[in-house]
């Protein structure tokens, strides 16, 4: 599988609990959504790749040195020669909605990414690609994002993260344009509520759902966060419900929730197990402190899976 989209050093407070005042030390971590998404489904025993681009700097080499100890193939990873490797700092104040600052000074790195930077016969073939709505959001990888679309031709299984940070984005309205225009070549679709507004402009689940299917996707998956995750096809509408878990950490869950998802569609199983087991894996994740660190293994995600109630 190939993740498309940014790369960060991310910086977590150590004081649980902790506001901007009150931080005094931090913990860090190579992260960015599609990042982590690749990681956790290397940890699920997958090929996973990601195209990105780190600064020439020392948190480049320390995002490479992580990927490659995670077991990412890091082919398509590049350093660019100008801009630096974006950072992101997270409280958790509280920890179930950790605040989150970014330091993405432009030009960004993981925005730099150029179409003949992945050959268009891997674009076409790996059996899994997932993009990141963020990569739309500035060029040239919102070109080149558009362009590995068109060339996949809507194979399976090319997943969309709708994926939506305001402070990336110019406008709102832009978004919708290139996100909602992006869900038109996919075969999976994934967001919360407020990313389903943006793509597809319902932040109601069934709606937003019915939407994205509307627009050819095969299966819409809409996160409801404690109230678990909306899975949609055209012939199936089913609720999972959340794992029994104790948060410690709101961040990286999706993203582990990303990489399981992935799992599942690649090993085959049903709509309904997938999810499932995607959202024991993001459970799991939030349970934890860190991300990248905190991927669980397929036996972990089982194991929760059979302790929690049906």
């Amino acid at each position: 599988m190939l993740t498309v989209g940014r790369i960060s050093i991310d910086l977590y407070c150590d004081q649980i609990g902790a506001d901007w005042h009150a931080a005094s030390t931090f913990s860090k971590a190579v992260g960015g959504s599609p990042t982590n998404v690749a990681i956790a489904a290397a940890r699920l025993g997958h090929a996973a790749a990601l195209f990105t681009k780190v600064g020439a700097d020392p948190f480049g080499e320390v995002a490479i040195r992580e990927l490659r100890g995670f077991g990412v193939d890091t082919r398509f990873l590049g350093m660019a020669q100008i801009g630096v490797t974006p950072l992101a700092f997270a409280t958790l104040a509280p920890p179930e909605d950790p605040q989150l600052l970014f330091r993405r000074e432009p030009p960004v790195p993981d925005l730099q990414l150029h179409s003949d930077e992945v050959d268009e016969d891997t674009v076409r073939d790996v059996p899994l690609l997932w993009i990141s709505g963020g990569a739309l959001s500035a060029e040239p990888s919102a070109s080149t994002v558009e362009a590995m679309l068109c060339a996949r031709g809507r194979r399976a299984h090319t997943i969309l993260d709708l994926d939506y940070r305001p402070t990336f984005w110019r406008s709102r309205a832009e978004a919708s344009a290139r996100i909602g225009a992006a869900v038109e070549h996919a075969t999976v679709a994934v967001g919360n509520r407020e990313e389903c507004s943006v793509a597809v402009g319902s932040d109601d689940p069934h709606e937003a759902a019915q939407r994205l299917l509307g627009r050819g996707v095969a299966l819409a998956i809409v996160k409801l966060g404690g109230d678990g995750v909306l899975l949609a096809t055209g012939t199936e509408r089913t609720l999972i419900p959340p794992p029994a878990i104790k948060v410690l950490c709101g961040l990286g869950a999706g993203d582990a929730f990303g990489g399981a998802l992935c799992h599942g569609l690649l090993s085959g199983w049903s709509h309904e197990r997938t999810v499932a087991f995607a959202n024991a894996a993001g459970g799991i994740v939030a349970s934890r402190l860190l991300c990248s660190a905190a991927m669980p293994y397929e036996r972990e995600v089982l194991e929760l899976m059979e302790a929690s109630p049906a």
